[in-house]
């Protein structure tokens, strides 16, 4: 599966915002398939990032989303001007 297949969209709310100052994290609306593996490999390769960890959960709209917490030395709030988010 290519990474742009895994990496559905970003996905961004006020708690989105919230957790990106807080906790350094991203959130993607990802394919149901990937795991977190993949999905960790395709946010590294896609935004030239390091990954600490990835939680994945399945929305009640069927839709599975991504919480990808990047490593320190990276700002989840740059990444997410970068992607047009915020």
């Amino acid at each position: 599966m290519s990474y742009e297949k895994i990496i559905i969209r970003p996905h961004y709310s006020e708690k989105v915002h919230r957790v990106m100052e807080k906790e350094n994290k991203l959130v993607f609306i990802v394919d149901r398939k990937a795991n977190k593996k993949q999905i960790k490999e395709a946010v590294e390769k896609l935004f030239n990032v390091k990954v600490e960890y990835v939680n994945t959960l399945i929305t009640p709209e069927g839709e599975k989303k991504a919480y990808v917490k990047l490593k320190k030395e990276y700002n989840a709030m740059d990444i997410a001007s970068k992607l047009g988010i915020i």
